[in-house]
C-alpha cells in the first residue's frame, strides 16, 4: 500500500516546492511549468536545471529539441545528447504544450 503512494508524494512535493518559487512566470511559462511537473518529473528533476534519476537537466532546451525529442524520440540534426541513452519514449500527449514547455525551460 505504501509503495503505491510514493508517486503521489513525489508529485505533491514537486508542486509544493514549485509554489515556493519567487520567480514570476508569464502565463505561457506557468502553463509549461504545470505540464513539466505533471509529465516530466518522473524521470527529470523537479528543478529542470538539475539532472534527474533517469533524465538529464533540461533547462534551456529549445523548442526544436523539445518537438523532436518529445514527438519522435530522436534528436535534431547535429545535436549532441547529454546522455548516450535512448530510454525516453515519444510523449505525444504534450504536443500542444511544447511552446509552453519551451517558455518554461528557457
Amino acid at each position: 500500500m505504501k509503495s503505491s503512494l510514493a508517486p503521489l508524494a513525489v508529485v505533491a512535493l514537486a508542486l509544493v516546492l514549485g509554489a515556493c518559487s519567487t520567480e514570476k512566470l508569464s502565463p505561457e511559462a506557468e502553463r509549461g511549468r504545470q505540464v513539466y511537473l505533471g509529465s516530466c518529473i518522473a524521470c527529470h528533476n523537479a528543478d529542470p536545471s538539475s539532472p534527474g534519476p533517469v533524465g538529464p537537466e533540461v533547462k534551456g532546451s529549445s523548442k526544436e529539441l523539445l518537438e523532436t525529442k518529445l514527438l519522435r524520440a530522436t534528436y535534431p540534426s547535429g545535436y549532441k545528447p547529454k546522455r548516450p541513452t535512448s530510454v525516453m519514449p515519444p510523449q505525444p500527449q504534450v504536443e500542444k504544450d511544447i511552446p509552453a514547455l519551451a517558455a518554461y525551460l528557457k
